[in-house]
């Protein structure tokens, strides 16, 4: 798998990653939590690290903790998760939570969701790196409306991860917040690669053009994920999972060739986006 430095850190991160939203959310059956376990397994196998998920994603947090734990992976992992609350106490103890359902004593990236009262947490997301309880800082949106207000507040300094939606059919991150976000040497994970409105569902009932096998796809899902990767700025695609053998084919995604700007441009064209 590619990988790309992250900017505060130097540290290099694989550029494909797993997110959480609705796929994690499941009871404690081992036939709910076995094929989680394997995606976790493939992710890691693959050369990937990132698991992005929220105490707003039900169970996620806890079952994603539970099956690191159990298959003895926490070290393996890049563990970032997001606080969603407003006021000082209501943050803490919510972060607190994160900690103990991941069971670990410290979260690598931990993300203001949405700018919700991100004034008051930042100073204590600050206090809690400088203490190692987190490792890196973030902010993040999921639609372009708060583009402008993320691209603002990352001009104050103090972040070191952005997460942003950004897709084929979704290209508005390319007008300024991603330049923006590499200017600042902030690193940039994409959630909703496949785009909005059943983007990929619509594709998939076409067939793959013929360039798609000269840059290694063997799917769409795969061809909307290279596109992603395609922007320089872009560090890890988080794209959510349930099932092993999307996460494998999502990880090719994340190997060999990637889109130059011609073919780019071709692709938006050829997808309706």
């Amino acid at each position: 798998m590619h990988k790309r430095k992250i900017p505060a850190t130097g540290e290099m991160l694989g550029v494909i990653g797993c997110g959480t939203w609705q796929t994690f959310d499941v009871g404690s059956s081992p036939a709910e939590r076995a094929p989680l376990a394997e995606v976790l397994k493939v992710l890691f196998e693959g050369g990937g690290s990132v698991i992005d998920s929220s105490p707003m994603y039900g169970r996620s947090e806890g079952v994603a903790g539970d099956l690191l734990a159990a298959a003895g992976t926490r070290d393996k992992a890049f563990i970032a998760t997001k606080v969603w609350t407003s006021g000082r106490d209501a943050g803490i103890a919510q972060m607190e939570q994160s900690l103990k359902r991941f069971h670990t004593d410290r979260i690598d990236l931990m993300q203001i969701h949405n700018l919700l009262d991100w004034q008051t947490h930042l100073p204590i997301l600050r206090a809690w790196k400088k203490e190692g309880r987190i490792r890196l800082i973030g902010v993040t949106h999921y639609t372009e409306s708060g583009h402008d207000a993320l691209e603002a507040t990352l001009r104050t300094g103090g972040f070191d991860f952005v997460q942003i939606n950004y897709a084929i059919d979704d290209r508005g991150a390319e007008r300024s917040l991603l330049k923006t976000a590499a200017d600042k040497g902030v690193a940039v994970l994409i959630n909703r690669p496949f785009g909005g409105g059943g983007l990929l569902r619509k594709l998939s009932s076409r067939p793959l053009p013929g360039w798609a096998a000269e840059i290694g796809c063997m799917s769409w899902a795969q061809v909307l994920l290279k596109f992603v990767l395609a922007h320089p700025a872009v560090t890890c695609a988080i794209p959510g999972t349930s099932k092993p053998e999307h996460m494998r084919q999502n990880i090719q995604a994340g190997t060999g060739f990637l889109p130059d700007a011609g073919l780019l441009q071709r692709m938006i064209a050829e997808t309706g986006g």
